[in-house]
């Protein structure tokens, strides 16, 4: 007979087994009670955790994803890895940087940039000519004071 114990202000029943469990036999009885130690200690001691060996391994939905999912994603990590090592815009020189000869000029009122790339490198774009004239002089914009010196590329 189960005697109640008082817990608080409530009574409680210590749960009895309701008749789903059943006591399992061990397959096999060990000879010596260390033997006995180490075979439950590795193996399970739980029908449904034993596998048979006639029956093959089943994967969880999780194990196979793990399992097809881990080697398309390290596949594609490495494929674009490869490509942008490939496609890399960075390569080196063949020779060094040849410097540009310049001359210093001074700009006179209403004269533009685009006046002096015209005027000393008539046989280039103007366009490439601006942009270097405000690289070689670090200049905020390309609008220039009258009075300036400017440091203008050479023709040839």
């Amino acid at each position: 007979m189960v005697t109640p114990v008082l817990h608080g202000s409530s009574l409680w029943t210590p749960a009895r087994p309701d008749g789903h469990l059943r006591l399992v036999p061990t397959p096999e009885s060990p000879a010596s009670p260390t033997a006995s130690a180490t075979s439950s200690f590795m193996a399970p001691s739980h029908p449904s955790m034993q596998r048979s060996a006639g029956r093959p391994l089943t994967l969880t939905r999780r194990g196979r994803l793990l399992l097809v999912g881990l080697p398309i994603a390290l596949g594609v990590a490495a494929l674009i890895l490869l490509a942008a090592f490939l496609t890399s815009q960075a390569q080196a020189g063949e020779s060094a940087p040849t410097a540009t000869a310049t001359v210093e000029v001074s700009v006179v009122t209403g004269e533009t940039l685009w006046d002096l790339a015209v005027r000393h490198a008539p046989e280039r774009d103007p366009r490439d000519v601006v942009a270097e004239i405000v690289e070689l002089n670090d200049l905020p914009s390309s609008v220039v004071q009258a009075g300036q010196s400017i440091a203008v590329p050479a023709a040839g």
